[in-house]
């Protein structure tokens, strides 16, 4: 009889949970898509795509609620209707009665553990994984929608008169290089091509520029030809809650593997290699005996001078005064031309750990081994090896100990520049910052998932509580707590993310939350056995 009975219950919950549980996802999935839809302007088919990867994320909202929504108003009938009267009348206790209830707590707290830490983080990734695909339509969409993209991260912008998705070019083009709260610089073209190059992490943009100017604070001039390569960063942003715990303590051993310290790692590196190389050309050019510095290349080499050399805090070098650069045949050692101008810049180029360096005169005045001279304006010197003298200093196997305060003073006589301590410090925080995200994330989870149960529970007592009037007061009456946990749960982690908190007292108010529910369903049971 007991088994029949609690069948029944089981059996009118669940109808109503499935039931609330499908209204309710459907209402949420459409306002999860706004932001992707108004922002970066996918098509109906991505909609479509969208909807199912972030259908884990609405379940993991969606099924407490709706379970609270059923045993409340399932309870509640049950009370109402007599039905539970009867049944004490028979003997039956009350909290055997509740034992249907309690199993689909627990199924509802198994399935919210399950969709937090392990599917709603594969089904993120597949949307991200979707929306990087669709990349070049969403660059394009946007263009031809707004007049202009702006990337992820903030770091340009890209306007054009005219977006053609099938030729894959732009027309009237401007791109404006943001850095920090200025522009760096400005780059205009009468057309460009752009292709997508993808990556693991992020796509590769590389935009051929036809007919183009470059201009920023000191000068502007003609670049023609153009070919510049930007990265095409994560869309919906590389958080740590949308990691799974796998991949959460993997970041705790290894930094490294998540992706924002990866690429802040590597700026920092680059600023660290800029101001070595910066220190050895300064020391080699100021050699009585020689004082000009050579880089290798293929096809071509150089050796140069100049006054005065320093480090930019823009992953560059810099040398000012009277710059001599001597172009010759690496092969052969033939020199080829010698370049004369005010000032020169090195650029530090492509993977940071292995880069290859750019060298860019300005206002050059040439002159060939046969007597002949000109005028090369802006002359670039591409393709240069990064020498051995400045990479045998340091060692790239542990880039997070190499960009460490202590192990960049060691090698840097003059010690680190503003820019590159900077540079250090906001890497100590951007780690130190991810490591307690992990802490708090994981224990929000638990914290939500466990609260499911009591939660439930109190909904169950509630609705019997409220039989005698309407029975969705007693859902209401139940979101408060509800509520209550929630609010406990994003202050904690908000309180454990701040670094001026004391540790582990945003954790503590996230448990806090749940033995808060935990003793008002103790009471609420109380209660009812005492009536």
């Amino acid at each position: 009889m007991v088994f029949t009975l609690h069948r029944y219950i089981f059996r009118e919950a669940f109808r109503v949970f499935v039931l609330a549980a499908v209204a309710l996802t459907l209402m949420m999935s459409l306002g999860s898509i706004l932001r992707p839809v108004q922002e970066y302007g996918v098509g109906p088919r991505q909609v479509l795509h969208l909807m199912g990867y972030f259908l884990p994320i609405t379940l993991t909202f969606v099924l407490p609620m709706a379970a609270l929504f059923a045993t409340a108003l399932v309870y509640g009938r049950f009370a109402s209707d007599n039905e539970l009267d009867a049944c004490r009348a028979s003997g039956i206790s009350l909290l055997t009665l509740v034992y249907p209830g309690l199993a689909l707590a627990i199924m509802v707290a198994i399935a919210n553990l399950i969709l937090s830490f392990h599917v709603m983080p594969v089904f993120v990734q597949r949307a991200e994984k979707s929306l990087k695909a669709d990349a070049k339509q969403i660059i394009f969409r946007n263009i031809q929608r707004r007049g202009y993209y702006k990337a992820p991260d903030g770091q340009y912008l890209i306007y054009a008169d005219q977006a053609n998705l099938q030729n894959n070019t732009l027309l009237g083009v401007v791109i404006v290089e943001i850095d920090g709260n200025s522009i760096g610089k400005i780059i205009t073209a009468e057309n460009a091509s752009v292709v997508f190059n993808p990556h693991k992490r992020f796509n590769e943009v590389q935009i051929t520029a036809y007919n183009s100017y470059q201009m920023d604070s000191e000068n502007v001039w003609s670049l023609g030809l153009s070919s510049f390569t930007k990265e095409f960063g994560s869309l919906m942003g590389d958080d740590i809650k949308f990691k799974k715990i796998k991949e959460m303590k993997i970041i705790q051993v290894d930094p490294m593997s998540f992706y924002p310290i990866e690429k802040l790692a590597r700026q920092t590196y680059a600023q660290l290699t800029a101001e070595l190389l910066a220190q050895d050309i300064a020391a080699k050019i100021a050699d009585d005996n020689d004082g000009f510095y050579g880089l290798l290349g293929e096809p071509k080499s150089i050796k140069f001078t100049a006054d005065s050399c320093y480090a930019r805090g823009d992953k560059k070098v810099e040398m000012s005064g009277e710059v001599v650069v001597v172009e010759y045949d690496t092969d052969t050692k033939q020199t080829l031309r010698t370049l004369r101008c005010a000032k020169a810049v090195l650029h530090i180029e492509g993977d940071e750990l292995a880069p290859t360096l750019t060298m860019e005169l300005y206002n050059a005045a040439w002159q060939q081994m046969d007597g002949s001279e000109g005028l090369a304006g802006r002359q670039i010197i591409r393709g240069l090896i990064l020498p051995g003298t400045v990479t045998d200093k340091f060692k790239t196997d542990d880039v997070l100990e190499t960009v460490k305060p202590a192990s960049s003073a060691s090698v840097l006589k003059k010690g680190p520049s503003p820019k590159l301590m900077a540079l250090q410090d906001e890497l100590q925080r951007k780690i130190q910052k991810t490591l307690i995200e992990i802490r708090a994330e994981i224990q929000s989870r638990l914290v939500f998932g466990i609260g499911c149960v009591p939660l439930i529970m109190i909904g169950i007592g509630l609705g019997i509580i409220k039989k005698g009037g309407h029975l969705l007061s007693a859902f209401g009456a139940s979101s408060v707590p509800a509520a209550v946990l929630i609010v406990c749960i994003m202050m904690g982690k908000n309180i454990a993310k701040n670094p001026d908190a004391q540790a582990g007292s945003g954790i503590v108010l996230m448990w806090a939350g749940l033995v808060f529910l935990s003793l008002l369903a103790v009471g609420i049971y109380r209660k009812l056995l005492k009536n």
